[in-house]
């Protein structure tokens, strides 16, 4: 299952047309239900129903108080061993960069944590209907390790691209951005 939280998937999951929906792939994905809406926040999914949670470039979106909630829905959500694998922008790859090339202005714009309040009304009205998109936090290999182990899991373990403890990853995409990743397996332990 592929959850998101976007508009376009909120307007399929009420069954509103293309007219309202630019004509996407990705707005097809939504409309016929591979991808559904639901929120970090509350994921809509029972009580221990999940073997494996794929997060990918999502983590970072959120504040510490809501990657927190995040992941207190994934131990929920997950059967007891079950795994929970993250895929966030790397933060150390970023701050090599910095050290490398010394641009400042660069590395802040590559964490897209720097950003232009809303100005005009477009801007404003995109901003309450859809809210914050860009970065809100940064992890590193350690840093994310150390927060889902604060958040009861166990196991951290910082991947290199393309490997998996998921038993059977299927057509998964384990390189998916490689090039500015970090990628943190741990499991939920049992009760």
């Amino acid at each position: 299952m592929n959850f998101d939280n976007s508009l376009t998937v909120r307007l399929a999951s009420q069954r509103l047309t293309h007219r309202f929906l630019r004509d996407t792939r990705f707005s097809a994905l939504a409309m016929n239900g591979t991808i559904r809406y639901g929120t970090a926040l509350r994921l809509p999914l029972r009580d221990a129903s999940a073997e494996v949670i794929y997060s990918s470039h999502m983590l970072e979106h959120l504040d510490r108080t809501e990657a927190r909630i995040f992941l207190a829905e994934c131990r929920r959500v997950l059967h007891p061993e079950g795994l929970l694998r993250l895929v966030v922008p790397d933060l150390r790859i970023r701050v090599d960069n910095y050290l490398a090339s010394g641009d400042a202005d660069q590395m802040i714009s590559n964490t897209h944590l720097g950003h232009s309040r809303p100005k005009t009304w477009s801007e404003r009205f995109r901003y309450m209907v859809v809210g914050e998109r860009q970065h809100m936090w940064m992890y590193d290999g350690p840093s994310l390790a150390r927060l889902v182990t604060s958040a009861g899991f166990s196991e951290p373990t910082i991947l290199k691209p393309g490997d998996t403890t998921i038993h059977d990853p299927g057509s998964l995409d384990l390189y998916e951005r490689a090039e500015e990743s970090v990628y943190v397996e741990a499991r939920r332990p049992k009760d």
